[in-house]
């Protein structure tokens, strides 16, 4: 039977440690602490670590091809992320190839793999909102495989990442609608797990909470698409218990709400405000034209693009997070 042969992976296992940490401990990087480095290469030499030479010698060839893997294309912000990462990437001769996961977790592997495979020199990433293991991330780290996260992110893996204060920007949606008068304010908010979903509904919850409102849970719906939207408006019209005021997790979630509340022959926003989030092209659309939180998909994807060409020509500093602002576009439906 053959032998397994030890990984960095096996290492970092055993020392309860990141395989890039146990890469770059390796390589006697400075970031990583004399104690650590000792460990490392002690416990390497002790299991006869043998460092892949095939593998090395292919990564200190660049392709100068960026790979970036977003849920939707056909989704306005990650369009306009993917015009951002292309703006930066010709200015530096780099092609940008692209694939969809189409909010699959099974896809987004398949995606990482093709990556890999494919010999990017690194990977801009925002992961779907069904994804529950971060072992594939991991993996392109090990291939060292510089990666930044945008939007959506893997807690627990030590990268780069671009993101809004979402904690933020919503905060400030529903404080705006409670200053207009409002105060009982609907949440149409994304998928559990999904870090911009938390972090919007604790914004609402807060800016609730700082104008004497109580938070009722029972106001949160997960409801992150038109067509769910319009039926969760519908069934809220039925109950007899109309807000005066719906802040969606996006403009899709938002517009669903509009085309219901019409339907139904409710005013807005005399009747009930709606609030919606990206400043997609369907904001201006709607009837009435839609608030919504500028999200800058554009910014983040020249940043990010900016972050991960900086990592491939050799940026060797600890990861960071950088934060995009935004702002509230005020249209008719507040």
């Amino acid at each position: 039977m053959k032998k397994h042969q030890v990984t960095i992976k096996d290492i970092a296992r055993i020392l309860s440690i990141s395989p890039s940490t146990v890469s770059r401990a390796l390589i006697d990087h400075p970031d990583i602490s004399k104690n650590t480095r000792d460990k490392v290469q002690g416990l390497a030499l002790e299991m006869n670590y043998q460092p892949n030479a095939i593998a090395q010698s292919l990564r200190k060839s660049k392709s100068n091809v960026i790979g970036v893997i977003i849920p939707q294309v056909v989704h306005h912000f990650f369009s306009s992320v993917i015009s951002g990462v292309e703006a930066l990437a010709s200015q530096n001769s780099f092609n940008v190839l692209m694939c969809q996961s189409g909010e699959s977790a099974e896809k987004e592997i398949e995606n990482i793999q093709t990556m890999i495979s494919s010999r990017v020199d690194g990977i801009i990433i925002s992961r779907t909102k069904n994804t529950k293991d971060c072992e594939p991330f991991r993996r392109i780290l090990e291939n060292e495989i510089p990666l930044v996260f945008f939007d959506r992110i893997c807690p627990g893996i030590e990268t780069d990442a671009v993101l809004i204060d979402d904690f933020k920007a919503a905060y400030e949606a529903t404080d705006f609608l409670i200053k207009s008068g409002k105060r009982h304010i609907i949440h149409y908010a994304g998928p559990e797990g999904l870090n911009i979903s938390s972090l919007r509904i604790d914004g609402y919850k807060q800016a609730l909470a700082d104008n004497g409102i109580n938070a009722n849970e029972d106001l949160i719906y997960r409801c992150d698409d038109f067509e769910i939207a319009k039926e969760t408006t519908e069934k809220i019209i039925a109950s007899g218990q109309l807000p005066d005021a719906i802040f969606g997790v996006n403009d899709s979630a938002a517009a669903g709400a509009i085309v219901s509340l019409k339907k139904a022959g409710i005013k807005i926003p005399e009747q009930v405000a709606v609030v919606g989030f990206t400043n997609s092209p369907i904001s201006t659309i709607t009837d009435p034209t839609l608030t919504t939180v500028e999200q800058n998909g554009y910014d983040m994807g020249y940043l990010a693009a900016e972050i991960l060409l900086k990592r491939i020509n050799g940026d060797t500093k600890p990861p960071e997070t950088q934060i995009i602002p935004t702002h509230l576009v005020i249209r008719q439906s507040t």
